[in-house]
């Protein structure tokens, strides 16, 4: 996966229009993506793939989201639960599969309840550098938005401010792919949080080197967990210790943080997090002292965030949608992964469906209704809190992002409200439709 740095040079498609000032430029582009994790990344190939000129802009210094960054290391939702399994994501996703699998860096693992991939971080990593470059994307870094210039029904450009100063990106299209509906609330429009008190977020630890011969079954550590965690002092439960064999790795989902939505509350929440994640990495070795001899962590990373802000679109999901698997005529996703609800410290929510089941994300949940030319995807759609649970892991996440993306070449310069639904539904059929059996389970 080299790069070569005369082809980023080729590959430039941004054009500097203007100096702001002597800190500040100007840039003009087709789309703007906020957020590059797996529903922001999603987009911005698939814009290019459309022919646009395309900005993605993410406020950590890496691209990739939570996907990367946070070490979720696993693609969930993307499997059914019949027997035998099927997909039912692809486009991009068939690539990133593909390429993964090509370097190593996956692991199919069944539960019994649910199918998910491990992956290495890193390779994800280096695969979006190279779709970056190859599609000719404008990668835009640790910035953060600073004002959005909206008119009547269309939003027009972005103010970003970074560490090397201010940037505004003047588009046709915007993305809201922020995770925090980030877009949407600077600019303005309705957007929801949570009532009911908070959803945890998780402090994931990946752990190498570990013994994979001294180490029991993952349910067999998820029973263990139970029995003893709280006289250990974990908070949480509930954990789950996922095995990656190919890699002699652990990836622990074994805490339980909150994620409040201010600046300061989410930095000392994340130093709370990494200690918490600690104390599950000691409870690990003492537990399993020969399987953790020559253990030792490969990384932390940020802080993993489930829910916290999201936009008021023209259509809410609902937990009765879900749990029906309701098809909605402007249905652009399907899954079939679990309610997974954290809303307390010490456990979750977990209601798996029927091997039968499939539930459907519904295009006017990505919609906000003031706005022509502006479509969310991810973990910010609007959806009740447990319909949220269900739908935003990545595998529907990363379908959102092509629909969005979609949507808005349909749109043109007219409404995402006008187009036709048909329409966009013909062109992402795969992910409504298709069934390619998966025969990969390790």
């Amino acid at each position: 996966m080299a790069i070569q740095t005369d082809k980023i040079i080729k590959t430039r498609t941004i054009e500097v229009i203007k100096d702001l000032d002597e800190k500040a430029s100007v840039l003009k582009t087709d789309f703007l993506v906020v957020g590059s994790g797996a529903a922001g990344i999603s987009a911005g190939i698939q814009a290019t793939r459309l022919g646009k000129k395309v900005v993605i802009a993410d406020s950590s210094p890496l691209p990739g989201g939570q996907a990367v960054n946070a070490n979720i290391d696993l693609f969930c939702g993307l499997y059914s639960r019949t027997s035998p399994r099927f997909q039912y994501t692809y486009g991009i996703v068939e690539d990133l599969l593909r390429d993964l699998e090509k370097d190593n860096a996956l692991y199919f693992r069944d539960s019994g309840v649910t199918v998910s991939v491990a992956y290495d971080e890193q390779a994800l990593l280096r695969w979006i550098d190279v779709q970056i470059v190859k599609e000719g994307i404008t990668l835009l870094t640790g910035v953060s938005i600073d004002k959005v210039e909206k008119t009547g029904r269309r939003l027009k450009s972005v103010d970003f401010l970074g560490r090397f100063g201010r940037v505004r990106i003047e588009a046709d299209c915007f993305i809201d792919a922020s995770g925090d509906a980030a877009l949407t609330w600077n600019a303005g429009l309705p957007c929801r949080v949570s009532g009911e008190g908070p959803i945890y977020g998780t402090q994931m630890a990946v752990v190498d080197n570990v013994d994979m011969s001294k180490v029991p079954g993952e349910q067999a550590m998820k029973t263990r967990i139970l029995e003893k965690a709280t006289g250990f002092g974990l908070e949480r439960y509930d954990g789950i210790a996922f095995l990656f064999p190919k890699k002699n790795r652990l990836i622990l989902n074994m805490t339980h943080i909150e994620t409040p939505l201010d600046p300061v509350g989410a930095s000392m929440s994340a130093i709370t997090g990494r200690e918490r994640a600690e104390r599950v990495i000691r409870f690990m070795k003492n537990e399993y002292p020969e399987a953790f001899k020559n253990a030792m962590v490969h990384s932390f990373g940020q802080p993993g965030i489930r829910q916290t802000r999201w936009i008021k679109g023209t259509k809410q999901l609902a937990a009765e949608d879900v749990r029906r698997g309701l098809r909605f005529d402007d249905a652009i996703a399907r899954t079939t992964w679990p309610i997974e609800l954290h809303d307390t410290l010490e456990t979750h929510q977990w209601e798996p469906f029927s091997d039968d089941h499939v539930h459907y994300v519904p295009f006017g949940a990505m919609t906000p209704p003031d706005t022509d030319n502006l479509v969310a995807a991810g973990r910010c759609i609007d959806a009740d809190l447990i319909a949220l649970s269900s739908v935003r892991v990545m595998g529907p996440c990363m379908a959102m992002g092509m629909a969005a993306s979609h949507a808005l070449d349909l749109a043109g310069g007219g409404s995402v409200h006008e187009i036709s639904i048909m329409a966009l539904q013909n062109r992402i059929r795969d992910n409504l439709e298709r069934r390619d059996i998966l025969d990969k389970l390790g």
